[in-house]
Parts: structure tokens; C-alpha cells; sequence
């Protein structure tokens, strides 16, 4: 079996985070069409289960044993109960047919969350099964345990989707305390990325509340209404497009005010049956919205340093920890502007491309692309503008991979829980450490490389030192001579002869 992962008290942390990762790096995500409709972001069912099956196979999980594909699609199960993510549903003007079992098909679609919603489901599923690698398998190390009485097991279902469950509250956990958790680990994890000079608006400060999501929980005696219908027609004729720059924007309508959506609805029906006309509108209305200053900022102003460290390690081309830091910034937002700003993203990205749309007579895509949406996005009057324009580009560059939670995350808030189930102190900081391991070679190699290094510098200081008289460099020089001869040669080379001088 897979021995060094055998005796990790919490090696289902590990396992789970790593096939999560796994499975969001390596399946392929794209608009697909399905029943005459299109669908933005999603993946197909088979191939999720090969991606987990290869990753399964190849990092030895069931050690040298062959795994059926069935295993994996149960894993793939475990995942969707989890909220990892969700079976694409096929909406139309308020009606909802969504799977509720996995499919292992190239006709069944899925898409990633990357805006937990816990159902009364995902409360009562509690954990993922990990028994499905450890019934056929025994490791010498730890004892068998049922699903749900399993610590690792508890602690492995901490993906993106923070809700408290069942089991934890069985371990003492509040809902409460899972957050604070989460905030603190992220926050503490963001320390150690960038250097911050204030931390009192990170620890405490607070964005003020958006305004309620337009079209998304709306009320049911406004079902129906002039404004709800403009909404659904608008996503209605974006599925039919089967574009996904026109289906981008229409998603961002979502956030909008009602007389906008009226105003691209009205809109649209004048146009000619021409997808550059539809597009043309639909650009000049988000940037009608977006490019109004009175809007805060889809990044949170309170923790504004951090977006200043963040522009930093940009600078000077430190691209993973920006693109880390980012993640954890956007973990502490509100989920609402989360959600917006990944829709913006989207777009953006998608109307950058040189051989789409025309957006500006003289500048490319690109450029009016982030021309027109930086304000909505980074409070830019404190930053300046090179920085602000490399840390938009380099968002809508890496859009993807920015609402992803960390993997390192995921492991300080796991430690961090089972040290608290544990009964440690709580304010004990868990987690990474300063420290490396050496081998035995190595140490010794270190110890000779410092030690040397320090005496070169104390025979220089010895040389250099103007107050000292030439007798009492000679008298150093030479109880120096006595003690390290083979280092006192090297330092001075072919002047040995001039050293007593």
C-alpha cells in the first residue's frame, strides 16, 4: 500500500484535496451542447471519471492493486454530494430538472462551484466515503473505522464548501467556529505570502452589503413579472446563440439594475438577425455599468494593502505566490461579489481575444478591455496605474484558476480543526514552519560552508580594519594562522607573504 501515507493521522485531508485539485487542473472544461441548448464551464461525466481513476491509479492510493471504474465513480459521487460540483441543469423561465446522480456518460454535463450554496442535502451527506479505497485494503498502520465515525474522513469533506455538518457538530465544532477558522488560517497564510504594514482592516474591517442578486432567489409573487420574463428571455436567446462571448455577458446581466436588462432587452429586438450588433449592445451596457465610479470595487477596498504586496510579487515576477494570494483574498470576500467578479472575469477574457468582436477603433481587445472594467475591479486612486493594469490583466489572464481554494489552505484549516478536536489551545498557530529537514551529508556540508564563510569575514574585518595598528594585525593574523592554517592560506592567496607585513 502506499506506506509514508499509511501513518498520516490525517491522510484522507490529504487524498481528497489532492483528487479535488487534480480533477479541476486536468478535466477538460468548455461550452458543450446538449439537447439543441449550449452550456458554458462544464465537463463531462466520463471524463471526470477518467481523470480520477488515472490519478487514483497513478498515485497509488489502492497501492499496486487495479482499480475498477466503478470505485472511481463512486469517488465522482462523493465529489457531487459534496458540492465539489454540480450536475448542469437545465433552467427555463423558473423550471429546474437537475441530476441527482452521478453519471458516468459523455451525455451527462457538469460544472464546478465556485459559490457554495449547502442544501439540506449536502447537510445530511455529511462526508465523502473513504472507505471506498480502504475496503479492499489494509494498512498496517492504522485500524479500520466506519465512514462516519472517522476523524480523517470529517476532516477531508473541508473543500470548498465550508457549511458545518453533522459530524463536525458531533466533534464540538460550531458553524460559528469553522468560519473563524477558515478566516484566520487564510488570513494567517496571506502573512506569510506578502508583507502587510497595518493589519487592523484585514482582522476587522468590513465591505458593506451588495444589494440582492437580481434574478437569482427571486421572490415568487415576482415570478413573473415584466422584469423577471426580460431576464429569462435574455438567457433564453443566449442558449440559443451558442456563443460564448454573448452567453458571458448575459450572465453578468445578472447583477445589474432592472431598467438595464429592460434596456438590452428593448435593445436586442430592434436588431437586425446580426450577432455583432447583439454583442455591441451588450458591451456598451456592462460598460455603462461598470464604468460608473460611484460602484465600490468588486475587490474589497478593506484589504487594500494586500492588494498592494499582491501588485508587488507581480513586479517582480513571483506569478505563483500572486496568483495564491489572490485565492485567499478572495476567500475572505463576501460570496456575492465573489460571484461577480468571476463573471466579469469570464467576460472579459472572452471579449479580449483579437478575433472576436471589434471593441475600439485604435487599441486592441485587450487594452480596452481593461480601459473599460479596471475601475469596477481595484480601487485604482490608491494604486498606481501600472500596477493596477498588470494585476487586472494578469486576473483576467488567470481567471480559471483565480476562485480556487489553495491547497496549503486546505491543510492549515484541517490541522487547525483537529488540533482544536484534540483539545489544544486554539490560538496555537498550526501549520507551516520555518524549519526543512536535512539529511546527515547536508548538515555537515551547511556546518562547513557557514563556518568557513564566517571566518573569511573575520579575517577581512581583521585586514580591513583601519584603527587597528599593523602589531596588532600581525598578532591577530597570526593566532588566526594557528588555528584555521588551510583557511588562512585560501584568503589570501598569493599575498600570504604580505599578510604580516
Amino acid at each position: 500500500g502506499h506506506t509514508w501515507m499509511a501513518g498520516k493521522p490525517f491522510r484522507a485531508t490529504f487524498i481528497w484535496s489532492s483528487i479535488i485539485t487534480n480533477l479541476q487542473s486536468q478535466v477538460e472544461v468548455k461550452r458543450r451542447r446538449h439537447n439543441l441548448k449550449s452550456y458554458p464551464d462544464c465537463f463531462l461525466g466520463s471524463e471526470a471519471v477518467d481523470v480520477v481513476l488515472a490519478h487514483i491509479i497513478q498515485s497509488k492510493f489502492c497501492g499496486d492493486e487495479d482499480v475498477p471504474r466503478p470505485k472511481a465513480v463512486r469517488l465522482c459521487q462523493a465529489l457531487m454530494d459534496s458540492r465539489v460540483f454540480e450536475a448542469v441543469d437545465t433552467k427555463v423561465f423558473g423550471k429546474e430538472k437537475r441530476q441527482a446522480k452521478f453519471e458516468d456518460s459523455s451525455c451527462s454535463l457538469y460544472r464546478f462551484l465556485n459559490m457554495p450554496s449547502p442544501t439540506k442535502n449536502t447537510m445530511e451527506s455529511g462526508s465523502p466515503d473513504f472507505q471506498i479505497f480502504e475496503e479492499e485494503q489494509e494498512y498496517s498502520n492504522i485500524s479500520p473505522v466506519k465512514t462516519d465515525k472517522s476523524l480523517e474522513d470529517v476532516l477531508g469533506n473541508l473543500n470548498s464548501n465550508t457549511t458545518i455538518t453533522p459530524q463536525l457538530m458531533n466533534l464540538g465544532l460550531s458553524q460559528e467556529l469553522v468560519d473563524e477558522v477558515w478566516q484566520q488560517q487564510t488570513t494567517l497564510r496571506l502573512l506569510q505570502l506578502i508583507e502587510l504594514p497595518l493589519l487592523e482592516s484585514l482582522l476587522e474591517g468590513k465591505e458593506s452589503p451588495r444589494p440582492p442578486l437580481h434574478g437569482m432567489d427571486s421572490d415568487p409573487d415576482l415570478l413573473y413579472t415584466s422584469n423577471y420574463v426580460d431576464r429569462e428571455i435574455l438567457k433564453a436567446f443566449s442558449e440559443a446563440q451558442a456563443d460564448d462571448w454573448l452567453s458571458a455577458a448575459v450572465d453578468c446581466l445578472e447583477f445589474l439594475p432592472d431598467q438595464l436588462v429592460v434596456e438590452v432587452s428593448r435593445g436586442l429586438a430592434r436588431c437586425a438577425e446580426d450577432t455583432s450588433q447583439y454583442k455591441q449592445l451588450l458591451y456598451d451596457i456592462l460598460v455603462q455599468h461598470y464604468g460608473k465610479t460611484e460602484h465600490p470595487p468588486l475587490l474589497s477596498n478593506h484589504i487594500f494593502d494586500i492588494h498592494s504586496g499582491i501588485s508587488e510579487l507581480l513586479v517582480n515576477g513571483k506569478q505563483e505566490q500572486a496568483l495564491e494570494a489572490l485565492q485567499l483574498c478572495l476567500k475572505l470576500q463576501d460570496s456575492r461579489s465573489r460571484e461577480e467578479l468571476r463573471r466579469l472575469l469570464r467576460f472579459m477574457a472572452l471579449a479580449s481575444r483579437p478575433h472576436k468582436l471589434k471593441l475600439h477603433k485604435e487599441i486592441e481587445n485587450r487594452m480596452a478591455v481593461k480601459r473599460a472594467f479596471s475601475s469596477a475591479i481595484v480601487y485604482s486612486a490608491k494604486l498606481a496605474k501600472g500596477k493596477v493594469d498588470l494585476l487586472v490583466l494578469f486576473m483576467m489572464d488567470n481567471h480559471l484558476d483565480l476562485f480556487k481554494i489553495p491547497v496549503s489552505l486546505h491543510k492549515l484549516v484541517g490541522d487547525k480543526l483537529a488540533s482544536i478536536i484534540k483539545g489544544k489551545d486554539p490560538d496555537v498557530i498550526v501549520g507551516t514552519t520555518y524549519c526543512r529537514r536535512l539529511t546527515g551529508s547536508a548538515y555537515v556540508e551547511t556546518i562547513q560552508k557557514t563556518t568557513k564563510e564566517e571566518l573569511w569575514s573575520l579575517l577581512r574585518t581583521i585586514q580591513e580594519n583601519s584603527r587597528l595598528s599593523v602589531k596588532e594585525k600581525r598578532r591577530l593574523l597570526g593566532q588566526f594562522y594557528k588555528g584555521h592554517p588551510e583557511i588562512f592560506v585560501q584568503y589570501f592567496g598569493n599575498q600570504i607573504a604580505s599578510a604580516y607585513l
